[in-house]
């Protein structure tokens, strides 16, 4: 079966000629307003989820590290870590202690952690203590230390922080405070 080309000589569009008064015209009419900003209900408002601060395989943090949102570590902490969410990757080390509402670990941690919800994944390997409200441990997972459940785990961080500091004793791991194996020295004035 053959077909025949369409004949498109016929149906080409012709130029729209404008005179150069509707051309002004159009120039001076004032711009279409700026759509107003979406309005979100005031449910929404306080719960955007903030972008994860992430700790790259390549990096290595000497000291404490604070956020009020999430933090995700690929590479190595020596210090305390204080979040609201932290995942802590397969091949990340942590040296120090965690205190958090929600962790997940994957990689190894030598320290504390006191979380609400603290999750152990086949990959990980834990030397110290945790203090949950809830503890979810899957086959494979290398942990030593001890287990201790808490109404409010975080809370008993607070707690401890404030005796460390009214005692004097200073020191940046949480670890060595909250298992009480490491013994420490007390200083009174004038010694």
């Amino acid at each position: 079966m053959f077909t025949r080309k369409p004949n498109r000589s016929a149906e080409k569009p012709k130029p729209v000629e404008a005179s150069a008064a509707e051309l002004a015209k159009k120039l001076e009419s004032p711009a279409p307003p700026a759509p107003a900003p979406a309005k979100f209900p005031a449910s929404l408002k306080g719960s955007s989820k903030l972008t994860p601060s992430i700790i790259g395989e390549d990096l290595t943090v000497e000291g404490n590290v604070i956020s009020k949102g999430e933090v995700q570590v690929e590479g190595e902490i020596k210090g305390d870590i204080h979040c609201a969410s932290l995942v802590i990757g397969d091949k990340a080390f942590i040296e120090g202690g965690v205190v958090a509402d929600d962790v997940i670990v994957r990689g190894r941690i030598v320290g504390s952690i006191r979380a609400q919800r603290v999750t152990l994944q086949s990959s990980s390997h834990v030397e110290g203590d945790i203090f949950h409200q809830s503890l979810a441990i899957e086959q494979g997972t290398y942990f030593e230390g001890k287990s201790r459940r808490s109404e409010d785990p975080l809370a008993d961080a607070k707690s401890s922080a404030k005796v460390k500091s009214e005692l004097g004793i200073s020191g940046n791991s949480l670890s060595d405070s909250a298992s009480g194996d490491k013994p420490f020295k007390s200083q009174r004035a004038g010694e």
